[in-house]
């Protein structure tokens, strides 16, 4: 037998494409195929592909995905940078406050008194006070030193400190010596009074046992350039610092007895913590200052020493630990943030609308 012949122009049975159930995922291969078909529909005029609205949905659901992926990953990673950051912080406090290694063993204590003595720097009677308590109550600090390198500042803040280094000498028995670098000067030297000795270089700056309060006043310029000064007060007196507003002999002299009153308790801090020691002349209580050798010979200061010599000679424990209290870098970040933290806090509540 023959097997029938198919007409010539006649073409093969074609195979149908196998199509993806409505559960399968098309092939990035698939889906050039039918973004190809359908951009050849569309230049020859055909309909587009059946598929194709599908596609572009997956297209869109996996780039939406995708994005999300990253930006959950960069939430987690600012939120593991925050804690670390906290963490960091937290452990630079307690170990910058925490009580000094090996306290207990026989050593020299120090506190430094550096730059401006005021309210919120470091040289605060907050700070050196909590310092000095610290450097007292640890059994194995034979004496406390006050390293000093300070031009001066707040009357106020250094009385804090005399008063609590004498009580503090008192409760504890134990010696206090003042160790001068560069300047130990005005309520610097309110400070060093309290101290048994001080202990300066020939050339530090010591003294300035005096009392200061200054401005300016514009009044004879606002008179030449025609301006006028409105101020409105309650009380005759409530203004009389103000510069721009003239000053009267009755509001001078005023401040005049004020000042030579802070001025008194400075003299008199002066000659309770030296004594028979202090040769008084007209010039020392005068505002004038010396180098360390005139001091001495005046009896401002007792000898020339350092801090290592005093510790090896004086205490007899070379061993020195720093019981400085400071607002490091740390703590100021950590302010900071908590006041800004504040301030937003602040701002948010006062957004919210009033019940009525």
């Amino acid at each position: 037998m023959t097997e029938p012949l198919l007409p010539e122009n006649s073409a093969e049975p074609s195979v149908p494409d196998p199509t993806p159930g409505p559960g399968a995922r098309p092939t990035g291969e698939a889906v050039k195929k039918v973004q190809s078909a359908q951009t050849n529909g569309a230049r020859e005029g055909l309909p587009e592909s059946p598929g194709w609205e599908r596609a572009t949905l997956e297209k869109l659901a996996f780039a939406s995905l995708t994005e999300q992926r990253l930006a959950r990953r960069w939430r987690n990673f600012f939120r593991l940078a925050w804690l670390a950051f906290f963490i960091l912080m937290a452990w630079a406090v307690i170990s910058h406050n925490g009580p000094p290694k090996d306290g207990t063993t026989p050593h020299t204590a120090v506190v430094e008194i550096k730059g401006e003595i005021a309210s919120g720097a470091e040289a605060s009677a907050e700070l050196i006070v909590a310092a000095l308590r610290g450097a007292f109550e640890d059994e194995g600090a034979q004496a406390v030193v006050l390293l000093i390198n300070s031009p001066g500042g707040s009357p106020v803040q250094a009385g804090i400190i005399n008063d609590e280094i004498k009580r503090l000498k008192i409760k504890h028995k134990k010696p206090v010596y003042a160790v001068v670098e560069e300047s130990c000067a005005s309520a610097a030297y309110y400070i060093a009074v309290a101290a048994d000795k001080i202990f300066v270089d020939k050339a530090s700056i010591v003294g300035s046992i005096g009392v200061l309060m200054d401005g300016f006043g514009f009044t004879g310029l606002m008179d030449k350039l025609g301006v006028e000064r409105r101020l409105m007060t309650a009380g005759e007196n409530k203004g009389f610092l103000d510069p721009f507003s003239p000053q009267t002999e009755k509001q001078r002299a005023f401040t005049q007895v004020m000042l030579d009153q802070i001025h008194k308790q400075f003299i008199d801090a002066v000659k309770a913590g030296r004594g028979k020691r202090l040769k008084e002349t007209p010039e020392t209580f005068s505002g004038l200052f010396w180098t360390g050798q005139q001091a001495i010979e005046l009896g401002l200061a007792d000898q020339l020493g350092n801090l290592d010599f005093v510790a090896r000679e004086i205490v007899k424990a070379e061993e020195i630990i720093d019981y400085t209290r400071r607002d490091n870098v740390a703590e100021r970040l950590v302010k900071r943030f908590g006041a800004a933290m504040g301030e937003g806090a602040a701002h948010a509540f006062k957004s919210i609308p009033a019940l009525r």
